[in-house]
C-alpha cells in the first residue's frame, strides 16, 4: 500500500572540480563528508555525499564533480536552489563567517515567517540558509560550532515548466499545500508545500515566467524524496507508468533502491527508501574517509582509484 513521503532524502546537484566542492561544503558549511564513492554511471568520476554526523536521510546533498562540463544556465524546468536549515538567531553569525570566506551572499530576508540568507557554493549552484527548529543533530565535529551548525535539509524550489502539473506531482507524493506569497524580485508567485516529517519537509514551487535552462555545472539535477521500502517503490513504479509519466526502473543504489521520476511540470524527482542507509558500508566514526565501491565495481578499483583525483578534506589531512 502506498503511504505519503515523510519528505526530502537527498538532492544531488552537479558541479566543477571536487576538490573545489569538498573544501566549500566541509570547510565553508561545515558538513560532513558522509561518503565518498562513484557515479554508478560513470565509475570513473565521483559521487560525493554531504550530511551530519549519522548520514541520516534528510541531511544529505550528494554531488557528481565534472570539471569538464558546460556551466549551467538556471531556467525552468529544473531546481531552483536547496536550502539548509540552521538554528534560529544563527544569521548574523552565518553572515560573518560567510564573508570571511569571500562568499557573497544576500540577506536575511524574509519567506513565510521565516529567515534566510542566500548564496551560491563554487559551482554557482543555489544555496540558502534558513532559521527554524530542528531535531536533527548537527555535525558536532565539523568547522561550524554546534550552536550554529547546519541541522540538514529544510527544503527546495522548483521552477517548474507547468506549476499545477508539479504541484500534481507532490500532492500524489503526499505534500500538502501549505501557503502562496509573492516570488520575491518576479511578478510571480511562491506556492509551499509540505509533507508530513518532522525534517526536510518543505518543497516551494515557483509559478514565474522563465526561459528554459540548460543542465551543467551548477544544475540540482535531482531531489529524491522517501518511500517506505522496495515493495513501495514497485507500487510507485506502476503508479507512474499507468499515468505515462517518464519513470525508470527500480534501481539498487548500494545504500538506498530507488526509481526516478521526471513529471509532466519537466521536473525530475526520486524516489529512495530510507534503507539500508549510507552506513551499510562504513563505520560511523570513519565515514567518508576512503573510497568505497559498490561490489560491481571492486575488481575494477584499481583503474578507478587511478582515474580519480586525490581529495584533501579539511579536518582529516
Amino acid at each position: 500500500m502506498l503511504t505519503d513521503s515523510p519528505g526530502i532524502h537527498h538532492v544531488t546537484a552537479i558541479v566543477g572540480e571536487a576538490q573545489t566542492n569538498v573544501e566549500f561544503h566541509v570547510g565553508v558549511l561545515g558538513l560532513r563528508l558522509v561518503k565518498r564513492t562513484v557515479n554508478y554511471e560513470n565509475m570513473l568520476a565521483y559521487h560525493l555525499y554531504y550530511g551530519n554526523g549519522t548520514a541520516e536521510p534528510g541531511t544529505v546533498l550528494t554531488c557528481f564533480p565534472y570539471p569538464n562540463d558546460v556551466p549551467a544556465r538556471l531556467g525552468k524546468p529544473q531546481w531552483e536552489s536547496v536550502g539548509f536549515a540552521v538554528p534560529p538567531d544563527s544569521l548574523a553569525y552565518w553572515a560573518d563567517r560567510l564573508d570571511d570566506h569571500a562568499v557573497e551572499f544576500s540577506g536575511p530576508v524574509e519567506r513565510f515567517d521565516e529567515r534566510l540568507l542566500h548564496f551560491s557554493d563554487p559551482a554557482d549552484t543555489r544555496i540558502e540558509l534558513v532559521e527554524r527548529d530542528s531535531p536533527v543533530a548537527p555535525w558536532s565535529d565539523g568547522s561550524v560550532p554546534t550552536e550554529h551548525a547546519i541541522r540538514g535539509v529544510h527544503g527546495v524550489t522548483a521552477l517548474s515548466a507547468n506549476p499545477y502539473a508539479t504541484a500534481g506531482m507532490l500532492d500524489t507524493l503526499g505534500f500538502e499545500m501549505v501557503g502562496e506569497e509573492p516570488d520575491t524580485g518576479s511578478e510571480g508567485t511562491r506556492v509551499r508545500y509540505r509533507a508530513g516529517g518532522d525534517h526536510a519537509s518543505v518543497v516551494d514551487v515557483l509559478d514565474r515566467s522563465a526561459d528554459y535552462g540548460r543542465e551543467g555545472i551548477g544544475t540540482i539535477q535531482h531531489v529524491a524524496v522517501r518511500v517506505g521500502g522496495v515493495d513501495e517503490l514497485y507500487e510507485w513504479h506502476e503508479l507512474f507508468r499507468e499515468r505515462d509519466f517518464d519513470v525508470s526502473r527500480v534501481r539498487d543504489r548500494n545504500y538506498f533502491h530507488s526509481l526516478y521520476v521526471r513529471e509532466p511540470g519537466g521536473v525530475l524527482f526520486e524516489l529512495a527508501t530510507e534503507e539500508p542507509g549510507l552506513t551499510v558500508d562504513e563505520d560511523v566514526a570513519t565515514l567518508g574517509e576512503s573510497l568505497v565501491l559498490p561490489d560491481w565495481f571492486e575488481e575494477d578499483r584499481e583503474l578507478i582509484e587511478s582515474q580519480l583525483p586525490p581529495l584533501s578534506v579539511p579536518g582529516l589531512n
